[in-house]
């Protein structure tokens, strides 16, 4: 026969387990990120301090974030533990030939999702590489041609206030900095628009445009969920909060939540 006493521990030990339990599947992240960045550099101001800003934010919104500088380790098995594939200013050449068919194949599972900023469409051959085609047609089909070195405010203006990366962005924001790029044709026939600049409003004013000038888009012929957000220079733009709103929302939505 069971003592009392000796059935009372059991059930608190039992209580005490299912409690750690729940609470170690509470704790658990939501989703994994894994973010690229470029190690040096005149981004590197605005990686360091997206880092800062990502991991706050991980921390708070209960997601897991690894950073790698380089795509020497990127392989199939390694993509696979991340829901969320970050590019922070990370040019698209000199991937590994096993990151280019990973990366590749990781934008064909619509399990995933893809972020893109800035220097993700400088495309062309660049420092001896040569133009990596696949990539170009996942961003609507362009090659870099220009950007504005100086450096210029502008006002980006939202074609798309549905989707779900611009709730509770304003219909239309002040960049105070950055490059502009300018691409051999708009993507604009290839890729779903969310943004585009105003290339009036450059402040000062700059003769390198482009006409029609999409800044934020999707690639809705990929699987992945996925976005490019052109704005991504300079370290100043985590003092914008139609720029973090824009930024939080994309990698929820990116990690399907």
């Amino acid at each position: 026969m069971i003592k009392k006493s000796s059935l009372l521990i059991a059930i608190i030990s039992c209580i005490c387990v299912t409690g750690l339990t729940q609470g170690e599947q509470k704790n658990s992240p939501r989703f994994s990120v894994l973010a690229i960045y470029e190690n040096g550099g005149h981004h590197i101001l605005f990686s360091q301090r997206a880092k800062i800003w990502l991991d706050k934010l991980a921390a708070d919104s209960n997601f897991s974030i690894e950073y790698i500088t380089g795509t020497k380790n990127i392989t199939d098995s390694f993509l696979d533990k991340f829901q969320v594939f970050l590019q922070l200013d990370y040019a698209p050449y000199g991937w590994t030939d096993t990151a280019v068919l990973s990366f590749e194949k990781y934008l064909s599972d619509e399990k995933h999702g893809w972020l893109g900023f800035h220097h993700a469409s400088l495309l062309g051959e660049f420092d001896g590489y040569p133009m990596w085609q696949w990539f170009s047609n996942f961003m609507g089909g362009i090659r870099w041609k220009d950007y504005i070195a100086s450096f210029a405010s502008a006002k980006v203006n939202v074609e798309d206030a549905s989707h779900p990366c611009m709730k509770g962005v304003p219909s239309s924001f002040i960049i105070k900095k950055d490059e502009w790029y300018t691409y051999d044709k708009s993507p604009r026939s290839n890729v779903h628009v969310i943004a585009s600049v105003d290339e009036s409003s450059y402040t000062p004013p700059s003769s390198i445009k482009m006409g029609d000038h999409p800044v934020i888009w999707t690639n809705e012929k990929f699987a992945a969920r996925n976005i490019y957000i052109f704005m991504g220079h300079s370290p100043d733009l985590f003092d914008n909060i139609a720029y973090t709103t824009l930024f939080k929302n994309a990698i929820f939505w990116a990690a399907h939540r």
